[in-house]
């Protein structure tokens, strides 16, 4: 089982990527962050990116999709792919990984499989 300092290094550790974070998208506060783009305040992506997540679970509530759970959410953005990905194990509940990534020198697909080997480990 992974830790937060390791599953952030293990996802800064994926081609293209500019910075992670762990959040809990019930307060919107990061529990862990690690980048290295000045550009990039992961602190603010994070609570941002807890209203994408909320929104998404509001509109499945709405749409009766009781069955169904959220694997990921991909924002494209003309220079940056943004990876959100609702943790769902035992303990982990109601926290995301958030991975941005250059889309230049990025491999979406990796990218999705690392961030759910990750999850796989990671013990929050």
């Amino acid at each position: 089982m992974t830790n937060m300092d390791v599953a952030l290094k293990d996802a800064m550790a994926i081609e293209g990527a500019l910075g992670v974070a762990i959040a809990d998208y019930t307060s919107g506060m990061a529990l862990g962050v690690l980048g290295n783009s000045p550009d990039l305040d992961l602190n603010v992506a994070a609570a941002g990116n807890t209203e994408v997540v909320r929104a998404k679970l509001r509109t499945m509530e709405m749409l009766n999709l009781h069955h169904e759970g959220i694997e990921d959410i991909l924002i494209s953005l003309t220079s940056q792919y943004h990876l959100i990905r609702p943790l769902t194990k035992k303990g982990s509940q109601g926290h995301f990984l958030y991975l941005a990534l250059d889309r230049k020198r990025a491999n979406l697909a990796m990218a999705r499989l690392r961030m759910r080997q990750i999850e796989d480990n990671l013990v929050i």
